[in-house]
């Protein structure tokens, strides 16, 4: 494999009834403007829901699943123009509201600012889905790059949960779905990193969910497996996915009905569930020595 690292960004029960005041439109940071038929205020009789890393892969999806649910959106990434021609695609076919936010999670307040922007802005659910990963031997990485990695896969994550669970607990309503990944279960040599922040999210995820129990709010940690999306071509990742990569679109589908369900682990796919169970059960020794050889084989 090649020494030099590479980069790949990724964008995976029911809710109570609507109340009248989610998603105002209030505050404004690079969103679409009224040329491009933005609605003055929101409408209040939906549900809100915010989604980072909504401008491609799963985060795109997920937002597909939310406005055909009929919720309000508040879509966040780095890729403005990405957000805004989805944004323009879902508000005729869904007769919805869609607020954008153009926002780069690595840096250390964009979690503030995003919650700052929707002070008055009820957020009923939290779907933290942006992270990315980097490939290579961890001692000829760029450790700048593994601390981006870990401010927007964990310490973002983190800062948005805590920010948005006080009103939440407040409503006594809400619910958060975190991005984690079968990466989870098992410790990743050459993808060092990743694995080791997808195992955080994982384990962060399943506590909070049990602090929360009977406070009315559910936390869900979906771990998808292999997945067609830009995260491996933009890593440059010979992968031979194949037939046990999943469709990012079903893996939304899956990761919405888990979380309305209120499940603390979603894991799509049966293969990916068959191998999480023998990951956790086998010696991490024999694992890792698995991924590695999978990564190793890709240059």
């Amino acid at each position: 494999m090649n020494s030099r690292p590479i980069i790949a960004r990724a964008g995976t029960g029911f809710l109570q009834p609507a109340r009248l005041d989610s998603c105002n439109w209030l505050g404004s940071v690079q969103i679409l403007g009224d040329a491009q038929g933005l609605h003055p205020t929101m409408n209040q009789t939906k549900q809100c829901a915010l989604i980072t890393g909504a401008s491609a892969g799963i985060g795109r999806e997920l937002a597909q699943v939310f406005a055909r649910e009929g919720f309000s959106l508040v879509l966040t990434a780095r890729n403005l123009e990405r957000l805004n021609q989805l944004a323009a695609e879902l508000r005729p076919r869904h007769d919805m509201d869609v607020r954008v936010l153009s926002q780069d999670l690595s840096q250390p307040d964009a979690a503030q600012q995003i919650f700052d922007q929707l002070r008055d802005t009820p957020v009923d659910v939290l779907v933290n889905n942006a992270g990315f990963g980097s490939y290579g031997p961890f001692a000829q990485s760029d450790l700048t790059l593994q601390t981006d990695m870990m401010q927007v896969n964990m310490v973002a994550l983190v800062q948005l949960t805590r920010l948005f669970l006080e009103p939440m607990l407040q409503r006594r309503s809400g619910r958060i779905l975190n991005l984690a990944s079968t990466a989870a279960f098992q410790p990743g040599p050459m993808v060092n990193v990743y694995y080791a922040s997808k195992a955080f999210v994982y384990s962060f995820s399943y506590a909070l969910a049990d602090e929360l129990d009977g406070a009315g709010i559910t936390v869900t940690a979906l771990c998808p497996g292999l997945t067609r999306t830009e995260f491996l071509a933009r890593a440059h990742m010979n992968l031979h996915t194949g037939w046990a990569a999943m469709d990012p679109a079903t893996v939304a589908e899956i990761g919405y009905r888990g979380l309305m369900r209120g499940q603390r682990v979603v894991i799509p796919g049966l293969l990916n569930r068959i191998t999480s169970f023998l990951s956790r059960r086998m010696p991490p020794r024999l694992t890792s020595a698995v991924v590695r050889r999978i990564h190793s084989a890709e240059g």
